[in-house]
Parts: structure tokens; sequence; C-alpha cells
């Protein structure tokens, strides 16, 4: 006889042992839990809009109304929560340097609408892309489109996204003002390694344990009122209500095409990240399944399903002017934490941070964060975007023995790496028109001849030429 149900056993008084995605707890626990969410998602998702001069008001409600649309276009079978990604840090704040250039002239500036109307374009083809190549894969499977973007490419471009961002996360450290550097180094300083012990020491501590970006931001930011960086002033003025500063694309600006191009390419290194979430939570859905006597969902098969939703995600952001997105890993690991995967928690969340968007207090006390704090948060989370480049690399078992993917690898690094931080304004010289007017930026450039020079690989194989693969060696 089947055992019951997660939603049975409550109706039934029991303490259920989890919740699967189609089960709808009872409305106290799905509050609670949906509150959870939000404020596990909240950091990242917070700091992403701070550190690209977006509306926080506007990414609070891409983020709850993007999740929205993506568990339902999936059809509520894959349970994710949608934030910020870091990955599109660097393009974002590229491209508004580039054609929006007094964005990032004044620290002061919180918000750059002229700018994000720019990066809103570039959006939207994240997400046309993400749906074609999730339409792919229905169609064709995953192995295709590995061959065209193997674990060396998305890795390597992983890396580049993460150190390219080194100077930034620097500058930010220093608070962007030479005379008040000694005192921002050190609140940056003392931010980050608040930061690093949380995320070091709350391991497996539940809620607590999702939260050191938040409690490395509150460390910093209580480091910074003592030294008198914080001013709350913009608090004081700001309404308790206010809609959010909703901006509509820059269709009709020719830069806009060149951000197209652009920010779309970062999908090579955000791809296999949700499919990794995808991965992941399927194990640990399915193992909840069998301990609750239910047929498992298997939802690791779903894999074009989950970019379809994920560009849908960023259809929204796009339109409303948010940052890109992801499905947050950070969420998924409190779902696995709470065993609770049920999607009508994941709606309620999304419903809890569009409600957030309109407080207007909140959006500026979160703009209070100096730049210091900011900057040293940037130097640890930066730096994480590059490693989980290396981790994959590693995870997939990649050959660095083998010397085309020692080219494909290398090239990337360098091009990418050297060309963001000595090329000037991360730009190389090469003019395309209507797509790239002013040049290519060194992230893109370095993605691209990646893909190119793996291509020639693909079509002109080494082994016609006698050419034996070398052997990976395995040092365990």
């Amino acid at each position: 006889m089947a055992r019951p149900s997660s939603t049975q056993a409550v109706m039934q008084g029991k303490p259920p042992a989890g919740f699967m995605p189609d089960d709808v707890p009872s409305w106290g626990a799905m509050l609670s839990l949906g509150f959870q969410q939000v404020l596990t998602m909240f950091p990242a998702t917070v700091l992403v809009a701070i550190l690209t001069k977006f509306d926080v008001g506007v990414t609070l409600l891409a983020s709850g109304l993007g999740t929205i649309v993506a568990l339902l276009v999936a059809n509520r079978r894959i349970p994710m929560y949608y934030g910020s990604s870091f990955s599109y840090i660097t393009v974002a704040v590229t491209t508004m340097s580039l054609y929006a250039g007094d964005c990032f002239a004044d620290p002061a500036t919180v918000y750059c609408p002229e700018g994000v109307r720019l990066v809103q374009v570039g959006i939207l083809g994240t997400a046309v892309l993400e749906i074609l190549v999730g339409l792919l894969i229905m169609r064709l499977g995953k192995a295709a489109l590995d061959r065209v973007l193997p674990p060396i490419i998305t890795g390597s471009v992983a890396i580049v996204i993460g150190i390219a961002l080194s100077g930034s996360a620097l500058n930010m450290a220093g608070g962007l003002n030479p005379a008040e550097s000694s005192v921002n180094w050190l609140v940056a300083f003392i931010t980050l390694i608040a930061t690093v012990i949380f995320s070091v020491y709350l391991q497996n501590r539940g809620l607590w344990g999702m939260l050191p970006i938040l409690f490395g931001a509150i460390t910093g930011y209580l480091v910074a009122f003592a030294f008198g960086l914080v001013s709350f002033d913009p608090v004081a003025q700001a309404q308790w209500l206010r809609v959010p500063a909703i901006t509509l694309p820059a269709f009709e600006d020719p830069r806009a095409w060149g951000a197209v191009f652009s920010i779309a390419l970062i999908a090579i290194a955000t791809i296999p990240e949700s499919t990794a979430h995808l991965y992941q939570m399927s194990l640990y859905i399915d193992a909840l399944g069998k301990e609750l006597g239910r047929k498992p969902f298997e939802i690791k098969n779903l894999i074009g399903l989950n970019l379809v939703a994920d560009g849908s995600n960023d259809i929204v952001n796009g339109l409303l002017g948010g940052c890109a997105g992801t499905n947050y890993g950070e969420n998924n690991s409190l779902m696995a934490i709470t065993r609770n995967y049920s999607t009508a928690v994941l709606l309620t969340a999304g419903g809890m941070a569009i409600l957030l968007s309109f407080v207007g207090k909140l959006a500026a006390l979160v703009n209070t964060i100096p730049v210091a704090v900011t900057g040293g948060l940037a130097i640890y989370l930066f730096g994480v975007i590059g490693m989980q480049g290396v981790a994959l690399i590693q995870s997939e078992k990649v050959n660095l023995f083998e010397p085309r993917q020692l080219a494909i690898g290398s090239i990337i690094l360098v091009l990418g790496i050297g060309g963001n931080l000595f090329m000037p304004a991360g730009i190389y010289p090469f003019q395309v028109p209507g797509l790239f007017p002013d040049g290519i930026p060194a992230i893109v450039f370095s993605a691209l001849v990646g893909i190119l020079l793996n291509l020639v690989f693909l079509i002109v194989q080494p082994a016609r030429f006698g050419v034996k693969e070398r052997e990976n060696v395995n040092l365990s």
C-alpha cells in the first residue's frame, strides 16, 4: 500500500517528511517556507543590481514575476527560484561603461536608466538563445550541444567572467575615492573576511548556512557606519510605497544590438550551470519520492524544458529592466535542507518578492550600502565565479594533457582576461558594423575564438592525420 503524500500527511496532522513538487502545504507552512526562499535569494539578487546600477525594486519585481512565469512554463514540474546572475555583471558593466559613460563615473550614482535600457535588449537576446538551445536539446539531445560547447569552453569562459572582474572589485574595495582609500580598504577587507568566515563555518547550519553574503554585508555595513560612511538621508526621503522604475528596452538605439550579441554569449557559461542545478535537484526530489512511496519525477530528463523556463524568466527581466537571471543554487540547497520542493511554495515566494519591490524605503536602504562593502563582497564572489569554471573543468574530467583542450582553454583565458584588463576599455579593435562598431568586447572575443577553434577540430579531426589522443592522467 502506497504511503500518504506530504499534503495528506499534513491534513492528517502528521509531520510531513517533505514536500514534492506537486504538493500544496498548509498556508502557514507555505508562507514560512516561501519567506525563507525570498530571504535566501535576496542578498545576491540585490547585490547584482547594486553592482550594475539597476533599480533594486525592478530587480525584485522581475525576480518574483520571472520565477512565477518560469514555473508555469515548466508546468510546475521543475522547482526553481530565479534571481540575478553574477555571470552577466562583466558584460553589463562593459556595455554601460562603453555606451552610457556617466553610469560609473560617479560612485554616488545608484541607478542608470540609460545604460539599463541598452542592457535590456541584450538580456532579451539571452532569453531567445536559451529558449532556442532548450528547444534544440528537446529535439536532438544534449550530446549535440556538448560537441559545440564542450566543458573546456564553458569552464574557461566562466573563469574569464570571474577573473576579468577583478579590477572592478578592487576599485570598489578602494571606494573609488582616493581621499578615503585607507578607510575603505579596511572596511572592504573586514567585509571580505567576515563573508568568508560565515561561508565556511556556517555550513550545514540550515537557513543560517544559506546567508553568508547577507551576514557579511551586515558586518561590513556596521563597520562602515562606525567610520561614518553610511548616510540614511535617502531612506528618510524615500516613500514607503512606490512603483518600481520599470524601463523599456532601447530597441531604437543601434548601439543596443551589439549588446545583444555580447550579453547573449554569456549563456555559454550559464547553461551548464543551470543544467547542473537540474541534475542536483533531480537526485534530491527522487530520493524524497522514494521515501514517500511516490513515483520519481526524474526532472533530470527535462534539460531542454529547463532552459526554455530559464529563457522565459529572462524575457521578464528584459522587458521590465531587471538583471539577467538564473536559477539559484542557494535556493536549491535550501530546498534540499528543508526537503521542500513544492512549486506552490516557490509561487508564493515569487509573490512575496513582487510585494517587496513596491517598498520604497527598502530599496533606499539597500542603496545606502557603501561601495567599499560591495567591493569586499565582490572580491570573494567574483573569484568564486572563476573557481566554478575550474570546478566545471575538473568535474567533467577534461583532458588537459591533450593539446586541443590546452589550446582552446589557454587562448580563451589569455584573450579574455588579458584583453579585459589591458586592452583599451576592454575592447579588441575589430569593428563589426551594426554589431560592434567600436570593437569586440574581450570576453565575447575570447568565447568566439574558442568556439571557432573547437569547430575547426570537429571538422578537421586530428585522427584523420593519424594523431592519437593523449591519455588523461588519473592521480587518484
